[in-house]
């Protein structure tokens, strides 16, 4: 039997945050990025720019999540989070 891998050939996984019920948004984030290995990158989707979670992402993974802009205006937010 062969085991099912989920992995991208480019190794980047969108994460759509407007589809999220806003109460389980931060734990769904957190649980994504924990299932990220060494190289991977989520790319965040959002309609506001998330600081306060980007100030909880620091305080939890310090310098093992790179976090790059990649869209930055109202209503549309891109982020790359890359697993270092």
């Amino acid at each position: 039997m062969t085991a099912h891998v989920h992995t991208s050939p480019d190794a980047i996984y969108p994460f759509d945050a407007r589809g999220v019920a806003k109460r389980f948004r931060h734990a769904a984030i957190f649980g994504a990025l924990d299932a990220l290995n060494t190289g991977e990158t989520m790319r965040f989707v959002n309609d506001h720019d998330p600081l306060p979670l980007l100030q909880q992402l620091a305080a939890r993974y310090g310098d093992s999540v790179q976090i790059q802009y990649l869209q930055r205006e109202p209503g549309a937010i891109v982020i790359d989070f890359i697993r270092q």
